[in-house]
């Protein structure tokens, strides 16, 4: 009986004793795998359609985590919080941007990382219970939703019932001008004659232009030598008449001197012998024959 209770004892120790082990083992390899991932928070701004939890998590196309949960932001339903196990060998920074990116058009949905430049710092949190945020940027889809509903608002505008009545009544102004031009090509054709015989005058009118003027500068080319050679000439013969009009009166300067001071006494008589002449002259006019026998003109004898 004894022996039986050992044999109890011994199992019952070695079953404790692989019990131990087993979870020792699972806390140590749960510990390891925990070691090897790092968390990161992802806040989207959009529909994340096409993603679940387990998905992948790329950067520049490599696999680097998966995603373990989904939820909406208890503040804001407008957004998603994804939260993501990335390994720690990958080189989350600072200025890392997270996407939503799909493999083709019929591929499956992941979240693709992108950026982060050598020099900026890794992403890590101040709180060791605060998960780092990773920064998000618009995906193609969602740029493709918002240009689609920006054309769709312009599309809007520009086809409003004012715009649509305003391009009715220019078709109509455009139809009315046409139908006037129709109704008066035959004035236009005269015109459009008219036109062409003006500017085929207009042509020979320059082209003869254009030849008198031709043989004008060749004219005026031909006798420039001639005029150059006698302008020479007259400006050195004016050159030498100044000359010697300069040394005559260097000359004779104390002879024009005194003749200057005698002509002011002679334009004074002279102005005197001019009056005295002009007085004569008007005497003579009205008593000739009394002015020169020297008596009154008879008068004219008036019978009563």
């Amino acid at each position: 009986m004894e022996t039986k209770a050992n044999y109890v004892l011994i199992g019952a120790f070695t079953l404790a004793i692989s019990i131990f082990g087993l979870l020792f083992a699972l806390w140590a390899a749960n510990w390891s795998s925990e070691r090897e991932w790092n968390k990161y928070r992802i806040v989207f701004n959009e529909a994340v359609t096409g993603l679940f939890e387990g998905g992948s998590v790329r950067y520049n196309g490599i696999t680097v985590g998966t995603i373990d949960a989904l939820r909406l932001a208890p503040n804001d339903p407008r957004k998603v919080i994804a939260t993501v196990r990335i390994n720690t060998n990958t080189p989350i920074k600072t200025d890392t941007h997270a996407k939503i990116s799909q493999d083709g058009l019929t591929g499956p949905t992941f979240i693709q990382l992108s950026g982060g430049s050598p020099n900026a710092p890794l992403l890590v949190s101040n709180d060791s219970d605060v998960v780092p945020t990773i920064a998000t940027e618009p995906s193609a889809l969602q740029n493709i939703a918002d240009t689609a509903n920006r054309l769709v608002a312009r599309m809007d505008v520009l086809l409003s019932d004012e715009n649509v009545r305003r391009i009715s009544d220019s078709l109509a102004n455009i139809e009315a001008l046409t139908d006037s031009v129709a109704a008066q090509r035959q004035d236009l054709g005269a015109l459009i004659v008219n036109a062409r015989e003006a500017s085929e005058q207009l042509k020979t009118t320059l082209v003869t232009t254009n030849g008198a003027v031709e043989r004008l500068d060749r004219d005026v080319v031909r006798q420039l030598p001639a005029l150059v050679d006698k302008l020479d000439r007259t400006l050195t013969q004016l050159e030498s008449v100044a000359t010697n009009a300069n040394g005559i009166v260097a000359d004779n300067r104390a002879p024009l001197a005194n003749g200057i001071q005698q002509l002011g006494p002679a334009m004074t008589e002279l102005r005197g012998l001019v009056r005295d002449l002009r007085r004569v002259a008007s005497r003579l006019d009205a008593n000739p024959a009394g002015y020169v026998l020297g008596r009154q003109q008879p008068k004219e004898f008036v019978p009563e």
